[in-house]
């Protein structure tokens, strides 16, 4: 296989988004202001899920930034999902600080209970990769999954990470993006030839976005002005 010239195919064909203030999709147009007093804990209310999301409870805030801005990418790309559902797509996803939050909690949990034990709850998110796969769990993805982070990193190495993973043959599809405590962005990378899937834009495109800015909003203004109408 050319995987030079196979990169060169892929698209990205969805993305999702959420801050403070809002939340949306970019290649459709939708955007959605928060009412007062609402925030990223209200998108339950609001239908973001196709089916509900087993032991949302417990998730930590990295989990459902995750979750929030994947389903979001997927309804962008015009992906459904169902309980039950398998689908070859994967997710690599990264986070300025990881599973820092939740390290940090799990520890003074710890020490809180005599230094014997700590909740479980608390310990299975102490990983970085564990909300990508509470994301790969609800939504049925079973293309591979990695966590990436170090010099260099950001969302323009997890895209070409993404890249990589399609034009290898490891998954035809991969969400790759990146989730904050308060924001959270993630993209659907498609090769071009897949007809089911309108583009938004082509990678190079993308990844010089990605390059450019290291914020979330930032991100979210740029690609916003490839939408269609946008130009």
């Amino acid at each position: 296989m050319n995987t030079q010239n196979s990169i060169g195919s892929i698209s990205v064909v969805g993305i999702g988004w959420l801050t403070t203030e809002a939340y949306g999709c970019i290649r459709t147009g939708r955007r959605r202001t928060f009412e007062p007093g609402e925030g990223a804990h209200a998108l339950t209310k609001k239908g973001i899920f196709a089916h509900p999301f087993k032991n949302y409870g417990r998730l930590d805030t990295l989990s459902r930034m995750t979750a929030y801005a994947v389903s979001l990418a997927l309804q962008d790309a015009n992906i459904e999902y169902a309980p039950g559902r398998k689908q070859d797509i994967g997710i690599i996803g990264t986070s300025s600080q990881g599973s820092l939050q939740t390290d940090r909690e799990f520890f003074e949990d710890y020490v809180s209970s005599g230094r014997t034990l700590s909740r479980g709850s608390l310990f299975i998110y102490t990983l970085p990769s564990s909300s990508l796969g509470e994301s790969a769990i609800h939504f049925g993805l079973r293309g591979p999954l990695l966590y990436l982070r170090g010099a260099g990193g950001g969302l323009a190495a997890v895209l070409d990470g993404a890249a990589d993973m399609i034009a290898t043959g490891e998954a035809p599809l991969m969400l790759a993006g990146q989730a904050e405590p308060h924001d959270a962005f993630y993209c659907v990378l498609a090769q071009d030839a897949d007809r089911d899937h309108e583009a938004l834009c082509d990678l190079a495109s993308g990844r010089r976005i990605a390059a450019a800015n290291t914020d979330i909003p930032s991100l979210i203004h740029d690609f916003s002005l490839l939408a269609p109408g946008k130009a």
